[in-house]
């Protein structure tokens, strides 16, 4: 697949937007694991808490990284910040607004599948990229597509409500171009945001019985 820029004005915009935005980076994570740790303490306010930070940063990632700083080497990134921001306007439309999305730790296969992609969105993912050459601050960082997109299908299987399909679209498509990254331009920790997606999306479509459905023994 050919693409309209080269791998360094890719790592480029993640300098220039790093530099551009800190601390927001620290914001962001903080606000990832104050929405884990308040649905953890079943918190009154937990459920809608992880809908708004959910809603916040599909709009940051619209707003700030797509449309800003990412257009300015593809304009297709003007489509995708657009589509972005729709997706977070449905996130506080489903979860704040109407408080249809229940978010509860459950331990099982959806639960346990969740907490890994989560880890990996916040910790593994910089680890890994760190270890190819993608280093600080010309790296993707927490609150830009790929590793946000991981962390929001792990957050997403610990809803305790079955999953709005119209919060999974823009998701597993996310899911599906990110892999033209991992292997054109050598981004090799967005691997696993294929997989969050195509894992995630049939786990969260499926009744979450049949996810956690063991094969009885003989």
């Amino acid at each position: 697949m050919q693409l309209p820029f080269t791998v360094d004005q890719f790592l480029q915009v993640f300098e220039e937007y790093n530099l551009a935005v800190f601390p927001m980076q620290v914001t962001l994570y903080l606000a990832a694991i104050l929405s884990v740790v308040a649905i953890l303490k079943r918190m009154r306010s937990a459920s809608k808490m992880a809908a708004g930070v959910l809603g916040f940063f599909w709009l940051w990632m619209g707003i700030v990284y797509h449309i800003i700083y990412f257009s300015t080497i593809n304009k297709a990134a003007l489509v995708f910040g657009v589509v972005y921001v729709v997706q977070g306007v449905l996130f506080l439309w489903y979860g704040v607004v109407h408080d249809k999305l229940t978010f509860l730790f459950q331990s099982g296969v959806r639960g346990s599948v969740g907490s890994f992609l989560m880890l990996f969105g916040l910790i593994l993912y910089p680890l890994i990229g760190a270890a190819v050459g993608h280093v600080y601050p010309a790296s993707p960082t927490f609150g830009l597509p790929c590793p946000t997109t991981i962390f929001t299908f792990g957050l997403l299987l610990w809803m305790d409500t079955r999953c709005p399909k119209a919060l999974l679209v823009v998701p597993f498509l996310w899911s599906i171009v990110g892999l033209s990254a991992a292997l054109t331009l050598g981004m090799y920790e967005d691997l696993m945001l294929t997989v969050a997606g195509v894992v995630g999306t049939v786990m969260l479509i499926l009744p979450r019985r049949s996810c956690e459905a063991v094969p009885a023994s003989r």
